[in-house]
């Protein structure tokens, strides 16, 4: 009996070794398909951008859309939910395909996951305002390793775990050598219970102001989504930084109704660093009036108009 059970184990050895079997093989150049997701399934990152620094969103499953074959990704925060409206530095939040996890970019669904993960794969795909040629560099057990260069010099690398059912990591790195975006997961889980939101957004205004001699007067118009909706509000984004030694500011934004939704007033060495808030949509042209003092003192104004949709989980 120990002499055929050990001509078993020789006799395995060697076919596996006929067939190419290794443990190497096995690691890297495993395929690996569409993970299944479920409503309530949710992904805890943390996101950094130098223009915005550090901040935690959990994206949540929110919605199975059969007809058209889309989930939606929500998140968890109202407040992150507008960040989001007006930074746009998570560019995966909204529709998302069954089949191949494609996301929305202008419209179109893009390609970012290669699914089945194949080690050497190539393909293209369009995201964050760049053209990527990617490739799939390596497979190792779950997780799938991606490497893209842009059109313009960017770089793309990220880790997409089947096991966990998302990206565990992502970095982009401009043209200049600037980490643009880092992406990170933290946690994830099933279940999701409470509310979550998505704002369906267009930029309206983004304008950083430096210091003048004289008042600044700017414009822009409360309308243009895509869809032809009504916005259900304007998202405002404020970073503001006013120089000592009789440096000041102000800012005063008015609807064409004569109604000021938004107003400020800075003294000298004052800091206003990412403030978000919101203010109703009045369709129309809107007015802005700065005064800015301070040789190094500067304004920077982001305004977005939202379509908001909530549910419960």
């Amino acid at each position: 009996m120990r002499a055929i059970i050990l001509s078993l184990l020789v006799l395995s050895a060697g076919l596996s070794g006929c067939l190419g079997i290794t443990d190497d093989d096995a690691s890297s150049d495993s395929t690996l398909g569409t993970p299944g997701w479920e409503v309530g399934d949710w992904w805890l990152y943390t996101f950094v951008t130098p223009e915005f620094g550090e901040d935690s969103a959990q994206l949540v499953v929110a919605e199975k859309n059969d007809v058209d074959e889309n989930w939606m990704l929500a998140i968890s925060s109202e407040k992150e939910a507008q960040r989001h409206t007006v930074i746009n530095h998570n560019p995966f939040l909204g529709r998302v395909t069954f089949g191949d996890l494609s996301v929305f970019e202008n419209g179109e669904a893009q390609n970012v996951f290669n699914f089945p993960w194949n080690k050497g794969d190539t393909w293209q795909f369009t995201l964050l305002g760049e053209d990527w040629n990617a490739q799939t560099s390596v497979v190792n057990g779950d997780v799938a390793t991606v490497n893209a260069q842009s059109n313009g010099g960017h770089t793309l690398n990220y880790w997409f775990d089947s096991s966990r059912g998302f990206i565990t990591s992502l970095e982009w790195v401009d043209d200049t050598g600037v980490k643009r975006l880092s992406m990170m997961l933290n946690s994830n889980g099933k279940n999701h219970e409470g509310q979550v939101w998505f704002i369906r957004a267009t930029d309206l205004k983004d304008e950083r102001y430096e210091s003048t001699d004289s008042d600044i007067y700017d414009t822009f118009l409360d309308s243009g989504h895509p869809s032809g909706i009504d916005f259900d509000f304007l998202v405002w984004y404020l970073d503001v930084d006013i120089s000592g030694g009789g440096g000041s500011g102000t800012l005063s934004l008015k609807d064409h109704a004569g109604a000021t939704p938004l107003a400020r007033t800075w003294g000298p060495n004052s800091r206003e660093s990412g403030s978000i808030g919101t203010i109703p949509s009045n369709t129309g042209e809107y007015s802005l009036t700065i005064t800015l003092n301070g040789q190094e003192s500067y304004i920077h104004l982001k305004v977005a108009g939202g379509i908001q949709t909530t549910w419960t989980l």
